[in-house]
């Protein structure tokens, strides 16, 4: 079996499939772009599982729900359904180049309004003695609901960190404070990928002109050996969020 000692891993909050102002269907230009990234792991946010309204809105709307769409044969995939509505649902997901052993959607919603999850995912990785564990998270608008949120994170993955597990967080964490890294380091000994391979997180919100510190990668068992904001043409048309990416390699 060969050992696999590099990944890389991408995350993106994609807007639903839609672009600025929800004018445009994106969803197959966005397949396009991750396609060219060749990324082993995707963690996505506000996925549509499905919205009955955009195929009679959208004639380039896909059938499938959005993130096999996405996956496409190219990567196996988890879906965690978090918000339900009478025309369709959507949550995170996450795709995988490699076989998932299990996956759990825990709610971590803070009020009935605004519904969030954590969708945490078991990978068996070619010649690893370890499985890897990925969490992909969109966490609350409100200071206090992400506090509440980054502790159910922590306290779901405390157990697995002592063992020494590797671990990969990462999502929309719409925290301009950028309070969630020094819970994480403090709690899971995680690493930001941006903050270790620029001195800084960078900013990914709004796409067209991007101001806030908003989508990131967490690593815990890992060598950082790049990170990067994909900014410009194609990225800043294919949602209001940038997407993220990150080569990592086990010691």
């Amino acid at each position: 079996m060969t050992l696999t000692r590099s990944l890389r891993v991408v995350t993106l909050n994609i807007h639903k499939g839609l672009s600025h102002f929800n004018r445009r269907m994106v969803i197959h230009e966005l397949r396009e772009g991750l396609r060219e990234l060749d990324p082993d792991f995707v963690f996505l946010q506000e996925v549509q599982g499905l919205n009955q309204r955009y195929a009679m809105r959208f004639a380039t709307c896909p059938t499938e729900p959005q993130h096999e769409f996405l996956a496409d044969g190219q990567w196996q995939h988890a879906y965690g359904r978090n918000a339900v509505y009478d025309h369709g649902h959507h949550g995170n997901a996450v795709l995988s180049r490699f076989p998932f052993l299990s996956f759990e959607n825990e709610d971590v919603s803070d009020h009935r309004y605004e519904r969030r999850g954590l969708l945490h995912c078991v990978v068996a990785v070619p010649g690893w003695r370890r499985n890897l564990h990925l969490v992909c998270v969109h966490l609350s608008l409100h200071e206090r609901g992400r506090k509440r949120q980054l502790e159910a994170i922590s306290g779901r993955l405390e157990e697995l960190a002592s063992r020494g597990l590797p671990i990969i967080i990462a999502g929309d964490f719409n925290d301009w404070r950028h309070r969630a890294t020094a819970i994480l380091e403090r709690r899971l000994g995680m690493t930001e990928v941006s903050v270790a391979h620029h001195g800084r997180a960078l900013p990914t919100f709004p796409s067209m002109l991007p101001l806030l510190r908003l989508d990131r990668i967490y690593v815990r068992g890992f060598k950082i050996a790049a990170s990067r904001v994909h900014r410009g043409r194609p990225w800043s048309m294919l949602s209001d969020h940038l997407a993220v990416s990150a080569e990592l390699e086990r010691p």
